[in-house]
């Protein structure tokens, strides 16, 4: 998967970097029927992001991603392409993240997520927007930690940007 970005906004050094656990995370850019995007509102860290999240043992990438939109959308998915992959050195947690990206179609009915006790308490709320209004929801975020101000919404936001042309071709 071609590499987008690497993002070590706190300056994490080779040796730091060196004694980091990594993980390993499955992301959607998510389209329905009738071509908005799915995303969560962390509503009370004051940001969206994409769903997605770690890939379990034993698992791969893209049941990882179709498990992950189950649980965080309450869809079922078909991957169609990758978008990329960017790696987060996050000093704050003292871990590498590698995030792979690939866009999705919604397939059958939007269903009812499954969230665990921590989405719950953060705010997530599933909402829908067009293709370019997701970009300007993304801008207009005010995120009240660093993880979403330095890592996720900077992250989501290179994922859309990599998947514009993708995205226009499919809408």
């Amino acid at each position: 998967m071609k590499l987008l970005k690497i993002l070590n906004p706190q300056n994490a050094t080779e040796d730091e970097i060196a004694k980091y656990p990594v993980r390993n995370a499955a992301r959607a850019i998510l389209c329905d029927k009738e071509g908005n995007i799915g995303i969560l509102n962390v509503t009370k860290r004051g940001y969206h992001k994409l769903p997605g999240g770690g890939i379990e043992e034993g698992e791969n990438v893209l049941d990882a991603l179709k498990r992950e939109c189950k649980e965080e959308l309450g869809c079922d998915v078909e991957a169609l392409g990758e978008v990329g992959q960017i790696i987060e050195y996050r000093k704050i947690f003292e871990l590498t993240q590698n995030s792979f990206c690939y866009l999705a179609n919604l397939v059958g009915e939007k269903g009812t997520p499954s969230l665990t006790q921590e989405e719950v308490e953060s705010g997530f709320v599933v909402q829908w927007f067009p293709v370019k209004k997701v970009m300007s929801v993304l801008a207009s975020d005010r995120p009240q930690n660093d993880e979403g101000s330095l890592y996720i919404v900077p992250r989501d936001r290179i994922f859309l940007e990599a998947a514009k042309e993708q995205l226009d071709r499919l809408l």
